[in-house]
């Protein structure tokens, strides 16, 4: 089949590209010429584990093309998705579909022949209708469908997860969209669920998934806030309470709080809608701000760490919101750098001489965090540079790199002996082993034996 999709960010080019590797026609579209161009070259613009090499090669045996212009991409296509941006309002945090009505209004004109056009984005209830709307009114005489696509790609699986989907939603009440549809995806027929439901069921099972992920990720942070207080390992409650078919053990791993591109502003977005229709969603409400205040808590444990040290350097392990993706967009590792930078120049911290150096570094998101923080921080080649002379080792992102950390050179690098480990990666019995002071996330302070 010949597919275009419009929009070449983390969700557009993952599922052009395993379209293609699918054996479909696809063409990307963007508007920014020179990501374009480097994409036709065969360069990657973003990180995802294995996608560079499965691009390069649809691009080589010429199932895969990328171009600014929608005329030379939409009329052939069978199918064409809208894979833009919905980012949160900056006022009311509901989502921006100013790309969305502009892709709809773009790719009207070139609509030919019996067209379904998907809306793969993440978007409110009643978007459908809104789209199909602008394509009626740009293009009276336009034999299309619009139907509701969600994607559910993880940044950092997005390869996985497009061959080993949990499920494929196809939101319409088309059969003869759905027909088109379930010939795209024939190849996951018996392999993965694939569900036909209503176009808005389709727009709400995105944002309620997310938000329940969300809801989960804060339970789990509550609990291992509880577990600190009490003396119980997280660890084993997390194991315990995943060992329960009604719980499971995904979104159990306790840290700074979610982060992302998908749940801070479809968390949001949900609790928007529900506002606007008279749902009290307070339990999503409560979420929001609790994830919110955990990064501020943990910038002022940071802090009273390296109380009454002089001249303070921490050392800082990730600054993608999680492993596997150079994503530094709402990452709580730059959410609680961002909260150190703010506390670091307030008064208190000038006149004492108490201000940390932050030194920095991620194995992916060392462009993308540049970008965001500037000369803030000191930015650096390896984790071991990090390390040097500091006084704390703060872990923030969860690269295995991270967790098989040579503790003894750490060790003989740094002016300290404190480690700060938010996402649970050290081996803390090594820690302890090599003269650390090691404070984990629903764990108790272990220091080392005298």
């Amino acid at each position: 089949m010949k597919i275009a999709i419009i929009g070449t960010g983390y969700v557009g080019l993952p599922t052009g590209v395993g379209l293609a590797e699918l054996g479909h026609n696809v063409v990307c579209i963007d508007t920014d010429k020179h990501k374009i161009e480097a994409l036709n070259a065969g360069k990657i613009t973003l990180f995802e584990e294995g996608l560079e090499a499965l691009m390069t090669k649809n691009i080589r045996e010429g199932r895969l093309h990328f171009t600014t212009s929608k005329a030379e991409a939409i009329p052939s296509a069978d199918v064409v998705m809208i894979a833009v941006g919905t980012p949160p309002h900056p006022v009311t945090k509901e989502a921006d579909m100013k790309f969305i009505h502009a892709a709809a209004r773009e790719l009207a004109p070139h609509l030919s022949g019996y067209t379904v056009v998907a809306t793969k984005s993440t978007v409110p209830v009643g978007t459908g209708e809104a789209v199909e709307a602008i394509i009626r009114e740009v293009n009276p005489t336009a034999d299309c469908d619009v139907i509701s696509l969600p994607e559910f790609l993880r940044e950092g699986f997005a390869v996985h997860d497009f061959f080993n989907p949990d499920r494929i939603v196809i939101g319409t009440d088309s059969e003869r969209a759905r027909a088109v549809m379930k010939e795209l995806y024939k190849d996951f027929e018996g392999k993965s669920q694939i569900l036909c439901v209503r176009r808005r069921s389709a727009e709400t099972i995105k944002y309620a998934s997310n938000a329940f992920v969300a809801m989960k990720i804060h339970y789990i942070n509550e609990m291992a806030d509880f577990c600190e207080k009490t003396g119980a390992d997280i660890a084993e409650v997390a194991q315990g309470m995943g060992t329960d078919s009604r719980i499971g053990n995904k979104f159990l791993n306790p840290g700074p709080g979610y982060g992302g591109s998908c749940f801070p502003k479809d968390t949001m977005a949900m609790a928007y809608m529900g506002r606007q229709n008279g749902v009290n969603l307070s339990l999503i409400e409560n979420t929001i701000e609790k994830n919110a205040l955990r990064k501020e808590r943990i910038a002022d444990e940071v802090l009273r760490v390296i109380k009454g040290i002089r001249k303070p350097r921490v050392g800082i392990l990730g600054l993608a919101f999680k492993g596997g993706t150079d994503d530094c967009r709402e990452s709580p590792a730059m959410q609680v750098i961002e909260a150190l930078l703010k506390k670091k120049h307030n008064t208190i911290a000038r006149i004492t001489h108490t201000q940390p150096k932050l030194i920095v570094y991620d194995p992916e998101a060392m462009e993308n965090a540049k970008k965001m923080l500037g000369r803030k921080v000191k930015y650096v080649s390896n984790e071991y540079e990090a390390l040097e002379d500091a006084d704390v080792m703060l872990v923030l992102t969860e690269w295995r790199q991270f967790k098989g950390l040579d503790l003894a050179r750490a060790k003989s690098l740094m002016r300290g002996n404190k480690i700060i480990d938010l996402r649970n990666q050290i081996d803390h019995v090594s820690a302890i082993a090599n003269g650390f002071e090691y404070k984990g996330v629903g764990r108790p302070l272990m220091k080392p034996k005298k």
